[in-house]
């Protein structure tokens, strides 16, 4: 499936959010489509791949957990972010441990939200171009986000330095560090280094 460059998937069941994101986004030039329950995007988003979606945490039906558990998110081509409310950051957490791109808190400004999409498009853009995967024992159990956060920590870059290289916030940058970690038995950012530079991991 090839994503649609230009094409974003607002699914909210709230009419004014909907609205609100499809204006901003057709103000850029972007094809909107929008959807008021998780079902309706399924399906299609399994017939097409925009090149972004929008992803309501809280709604009626399946929540935002379990649509992208249903989409296998940590492996579809287009960034997800999910939206949530401040008392939501738990569940935000969940989201990007099931392959959500990151989370973006109401209220959101515009500017935000633009300048986020925009660069996890790009981001998309020059991943599927560069086509390039890592190798080292363990390397297999990451998946492609946790693969891009680990390349940048190992560079020696911050939680911070990695977030705005990646278009995501540092908190999200935690979330897949301490997932990293846990997977390949890193204890601290230089046994990450060790396992990936050396290749030398001992089981």
């Amino acid at each position: 499936m090839k994503a649609d460059a230009e094409a974003i998937y607002i699914v909210d069941d709230d009419p004014a959010v909907r609205d609100a994101l499809s204006v901003l986004f057709n103000m850029e030039g972007y094809v909107v489509e929008t959807f008021s329950d998780g079902d309706a995007f399924i399906r299609s988003a399994s017939r097409a791949v925009p090149a972004c979606v929008m992803l309501d945490v809280h709604m009626p039906g399946r929540s935002g957990i379990e649509i992208l558990k249903a989409l296998n998110a940590e492996n579809y081509p287009a960034p997800i972010f999910i939206i949530s409310g401040q008392g939501d950051i738990p569940m935000a957490v969940e989201a990007i441990r099931n392959g959500a791109f990151d989370f973006i808190e109401k209220p959101f400004s515009a500017e935000t939200v633009l300048e986020r999409v925009k660069e996890s498009i790009a981001l998309a853009r020059k991943r599927q171009e560069a086509g390039d995967t890592q190798s080292f024992p363990g390397s297999d159990a990451l998946t492609r986000r946790e693969l891009e956060v680990l390349k940048e920590i190992t560079d020696g870059a911050s939680n911070k330095e990695v977030g705005r290289s990646l278009g995501i916030s540092p908190r999200t940058v935690e979330v897949h560090r301490a997932r990293i970690m846990e997977k390949l038995g890193a204890r601290n950012a230089a046994d990450l280094v060790r396992i990936v530079l050396g290749h030398s991991a001992s089981g």
